[in-house]
């Protein structure tokens, strides 16, 4: 049995030169050098290229590199007797609650503005924003945005959170799905960190836009497709958000075209809120394995029917 790493925009030789220091044993192929498709039993994707799990008639089990799984879930060449499984490392969620709490300062802090002053020589002190006095709301309270969640509180600002089902977090107000309108009246900046799914496709529109408390903010740390783009340009020039942080984008890199770019109400960042790092990946995906010969219960699987 081979394990197979298969991406179109990574370089996957750390991954795999992490998987062989871990055990010599392994036999870990990059994809497209696979020297026998009967052999791979366990693949290890990210950002694949189109209709090729079908090629592979021993493949049970495909894990995402990293903490998202819609590109497997959108994937029609796995077959689905193949489990989906997803990484969730702890530096990952680590990662994530400081790229946050440091978005969140900026903006109460008009660290956007600052920056733009600086180039132009402009010696013009602003009134910041008091922590006490906006509320930050988390979309999606699952492990990464729950611990956003709890940071965020620890360090002493207002914090509610939505998810599908009602949580109980401490020092954080909660709502649940049906609860989105009064979560969204009483948030100034927005911080989404949902899956990606069908119904949460397209969430980030001017109609959620309007039902925010002013002033609006919105930080996007999940995926390019929860944002409806158009409607957030329009939100930022008709003043229902007064800025914008996105780290991630439909199409990466962002194109040198894109509208995005030379706006001073949006920050960008190139997908780098949380990065898997090759060494602790390497150890939760050779424990996914061994699971899977030993027919155990798989670690972080990926509900189909949920989509994450």
């Amino acid at each position: 049995m081979s394990i197979m790493l298969i991406s179109r925009t990574r370089n996957m030789e750390p991954y795999r030169d992490a998987l062989m220091d871990l055990d010599s044993n392994l036999d870990v192929e990059i994809w497209p050098d696979i020297k026998s498709r009967k052999r791979v039993s366990f693949a290890v994707a990210w950002k694949q290229p189109k209709n090729q799990f079908s090629q592979y008639p021993n493949l049970k089990v495909v894990s995402s590199l990293g903490a998202g799984a819609d590109h497997l879930l959108k994937d029609d060449s796995i077959p689905q007797h193949v489990a989906l499984t997803r990484v969730v490392a702890p530096t990952l969620s680590d990662q994530m609650c400081d790229f946050v709490t440091l978005s969140v300062l900026a903006i109460l802090r008009h660290i956007h503005d600052y920056n733009k002053q600086q180039v132009w020589a402009d010696w013009k002190p602003r009134v910041h924003y008091k922590k006490e006095d906006v509320m930050v709301g988390v979309m999606g309270l699952g492990n990464i945005g729950k611990k956003v969640a709890v940071r965020l509180a620890e360090n002493g600002f207002n914090v509610s959170g939505w998810s599908n089902s009602k949580k109980s977090i401490p020092n954080v107000v909660t709502y649940s799905k049906e609860q989105l309108d009064p979560f969204l009246a009483a948030t100034n900046i927005l911080v989404c960190l949902l899956p990606l799914t069908k119904e949460t496709t397209d969430i980030l529109s001017l109609s959620l836009f309007k039902k925010l408390s002013s002033p609006g903010f919105l930080i996007n740390v999940a995926r390019g497709e929860h944002l409806v783009e158009e409607d957030l340009i329009y939100a930022l020039d008709m003043g229902l958000l007064n800025h914008a942080a996105l780290d991630v984008f439909q199409k990466e890199p962002l194109p040198e075209s894109h509208p995005f770019w030379g706006r001073d109400a949006i920050t960008i960042t190139p997908h780098i809120a949380s990065v898997t790092e090759p060494e602790e990946v390497a150890d939760l995906i050779l424990e996914n394995y061994k699971r899977m010969l030993s027919s155990m219960e798989l670690l972080n699987r990926v509900d189909r029917y949920k989509g994450y």
